[in-house]
């Protein structure tokens, strides 16, 4: 990416200026250039670093695939299937289809309030499996917790389920391993067919409309193929797991 000739067509701010806008320190936005998330600035004159409006934007995306629970090694895979030459448009299209597929943000909660929610009382072997499962997860404060609550009601019926916790942490492996293929396919397959065809348009703005409608829609359609064929096939290995001899 020339960030010369776009921070020369665009705002120009110090590393502090780029903090303040991005809401974050000016020690993060360091951090992440050490990283190679962020590209180097344009040094000026006294030897003073100038960012540019891609750079807010890959900021702002960086931060919410962080809000996606992705690690920054996740993170900087992900940055690194980006055309180089990305504008700060084309990231703030990018970052709004990302949001668009976001899960519903984790909640902060006591004990207390998780044993409320759940109706019943949680032993410490009751937590953990909840975390086995990805309910919750624990925090600094022991007695605070991360709580996906579109999983609660499951995992809570899943207590009862005479099934060991290693099995439950195996179990969870293994689906997880294997989303992040179906995943990783999806976003190449979105990337190829729904991506480039955008940038190719010229940013047509309608080609653009349409890109974040289909987005919006994929979503459902995708976990509800994802569900179904999990479902089916699983029937299948069982049946053929457990058929008498």
């Amino acid at each position: 990416m020339d960030v010369g000739s776009d921070v020369e067509r665009g705002p120009s701010y110090t590393v502090d200026e780029l903090a303040a806008r991005a809401g974050v320190t000016v020690r993060t936005v360091r951090f992440y250039g050490t990283r190679g998330l962020l590209p180097p600035p344009v040094i000026g004159a006294r030897r003073v670093g100038h960012y540019g409006p891609e750079h807010l934007s890959r900021l702002a995306l960086i931060e919410e695939l962080q809000r996606q629970g992705m690690t920054l090694a996740a993170i900087e895979r992900y940055l690194e299937q980006l055309p180089p030459d990305l504008s700060a448009r084309d990231l703030a299209v990018h970052r709004a289809l990302v949001a668009s597929w976001a899960p519903e943000s984790a909640e902060s909660i006591t004990l207390r309030d998780l044993e409320r929610r759940a109706g019943r009382a949680l032993a410490g072997r009751d937590v953990d499996r909840l975390a086995a499962m990805g309910v919750l997860e624990r925090t600094e404060d022991a007695d605070t917790y991360r709580l996906d609550g579109s999983l609660l009601r499951l995992g809570v019926e899943m207590l009862d389920v005479p099934i060991e916790h290693e099995t439950i942490l195996a179990s969870r492996t293994v689906l997880l391993e294997h989303a992040r293929a179906a995943a990783q396919e999806l976003a190449r397959l979105f990337r190829e067919e729904v991506w480039n065809p955008y940038r190719e348009s010229g940013e047509d703005p309608d080609h653009l409309t349409a890109m974040r409608s289909l987005s919006a829609h994929m979503q459902p359609m995708v976990i509800q193929a994802l569900v179904t064929a999990f479902q089916r096939s699983l029937s299948e290995e069982l049946r053929t797991a457990f058929r008498g001899p």
